[in-house]
């Protein structure tokens, strides 16, 4: 294994207090590091909280600041956060419009965040996401996993927050999104969590993992290495079919890296994306390109497809200032 690591146990603590110093204008660190939060709050706005293991960046700690999240709450590497860290953020960030937590459909996480909601004092709901179209049902999920699509929805609720929305509409919104987006990823090798300090799982050179999740889960099948195109038209056919848009209808597309993907890739990538989906009726609207939802140091990316209306398409516009987005 070869990291940039002083200790394995001191990893994340490390990371974090780089992550606050590099950004300082924009965020601060909880108590005992158990939460990043918005350094301007404002208290008068739902409060967004979302959080994970770690190993994803910058989801969810690139995206606290105005426009999107309130607070996020890291676990340890690719272990969910526990509810104490939550029930802390929620305390330093909410105000009288209550608190909405973003949860990606993972039993660690629902479980842990459901204990914190019963636990913070004030009103609290909860949005899960489940966009990835990949498998029903997975190594840490009972459902659709929630993957990059979970960005999308911060983006937007967060946008909607900022210019006032109640706790009702924010979650109602977020719900609307989640059931719009859909998502799937492809791994061309594993990833290596420090602690363990050896891949994840196994790939032949010539083998990728089509349908992978964000922690290495199995996907739907493991097959020798196409091209570009057509990976690229398995994973659009997936989300195209199982999102059953009308023609015509307009979307944002992300392509995504898992942290080992070069850019240039990750282009090539969307290239071969949009005019597949457009090919299907789709008009790519809004578009997003990088590396938002990792797998650590994984090679491959995963591609979503989020259907926009008159007032998504604003939201998803409005301002943002993050460490990860900004415009």
């Amino acid at each position: 294994m070869k990291k940039f690591i002083n200790a394995v146990d001191n990893v994340l603590g490390e990371s974090l207090d780089g992550f606050a110093a590099a950004h300082a204008d924009l965020v601060t660190l909880g108590a005992e590091r158990k939460f990043v939060r918005r350094r301007e709050l404002n208290r008068s706005k739902v409060a967004l909280i979302s959080g994970g293991g770690s190993g994803h960046e910058p989801l969810h700690a690139g995206f606290v600041g105005h426009g999107m999240l309130d607070a996020a709450c890291p676990g340890q590497v690719f272990t969910s956060p526990t509810p104490d860290q939550i029930v802390e953020a929620a305390q330093a960030v909410a105000g009288d419009a209550g608190v909405l937590f973003i949860v990606k459909n993972y039993a660690g996480d629902r479980m842990n965040f459901e204990m914190a909601a019963e636990i913070a004092e004030g009103r609290t709901a909860t949005i899960v996401t489940d966009d990835d179209v990949a498998v029903e049902k997975s190594t840490y999920s009972i459902g659709r996993r929630g993957v990059a699509g979970t960005l999308i929805v911060e983006k937007i609720v967060g946008a909607a927050a900022e210019k006032g929305a109640d706790l009702a509409t924010c979650v109602a919104l977020g719900e609307r999104v989640n059931a719009r987006t859909r998502s799937m990823g492809v791994a061309l090798t594993s990833c290596t969590v420090p602690a363990a300090g050896t891949p994840t799982f196994a790939l032949g050179e010539d083998e990728m993992e089509m349908g992978v999740g964000i922690h290495g889960e199995p996907g739907r099948r493991r097959v020798k290495l196409a091209q570009a195109d057509a990976i690229a038209s398995e994973m659009t056919t997936a989300i195209a079919d199982d999102l059953a848009a009308p023609a015509g209808s307009e979307a944002l597309l992300l392509v995504n890296g898992f942290g080992g993907t070069p850019t240039i890739e990750l282009y090539l990538m969307y290239n071969a994306a949009r005019r597949m989906l457009e090919q299907r009726g789709l008009r790519i609207a809004r578009s997003l390109v990088g590396s938002y939802v990792t797998s650590l140091d994984m090679a491959g990316c995963s591609l979503t497809v989020s259907l926009l209306d008159a007032e998504t398409t604003a939201l998803w516009d409005a301002p943002v200032r993050t460490a990860a987005l900004k415009w």
